[in-house]
């Protein structure tokens, strides 16, 4: 069963994990079987027998997080072509911004010029963000636009 580690106490190497059925399990440092330490928050796979976890295996790390500042300074550098979009995940955004700014030349540059706006208002919304706000919302929030 797949679940998430709520607390974890390496001082009595105790803890609880919730359960993908909506239960609580607690475990064991014993009972522990992957290299990687326990910690809150961690997605773990485990068996669980009467409320308590065996065979607890961490799943894959969490995923890499992304610097706001990096994809501030590639949104107001080089937005226009959509690089800030490919650095935070968003491959579709950023082929639809690369070649809205490089056809737009042909409609007398009006939409690359609006792309590089929007490109620009993004590396504000990027940089005005808190940290957390901003992986909450474009890195696990899944938020391409604005």
């Amino acid at each position: 069963m797949l679940g998430t580690i709520l607390s974890y106490s390496a001082q009595t190497g105790e803890g609880v994990i919730s359960g993908a059925d909506g239960q609580r399990y607690t475990f064991h440092r014993n009972d522990w079987r992957s290299e990687a330490e326990p910690v809150n928050g961690r997605k773990v796979d485990f068996v669980g027998v009467d409320g308590v976890a065996q065979q607890i295996y961490a799943v894959a790390a969490p995923p890499m997080e992304k610097n706001k500042l990096v994809a501030c300074l590639l949104a107001f550098f080089l937005g226009t072509f959509g690089i800030h979009k490919f650095y935070l995940g968003y491959n579709t955004a950023g082929i639809i911004m690369l070649l809205v700014f490089l056809f737009g030349f042909i409609l007398l540059g009006i939409p690359s010029v609006i792309i590089g706006l929007i490109a620009f208002i993004e590396a504000i919304l990027y940089i005005v963000k808190s940290d957390e706000e901003f992986e909450a919302v474009y890195v696990r929030g899944n938020r391409a636009w604005f």
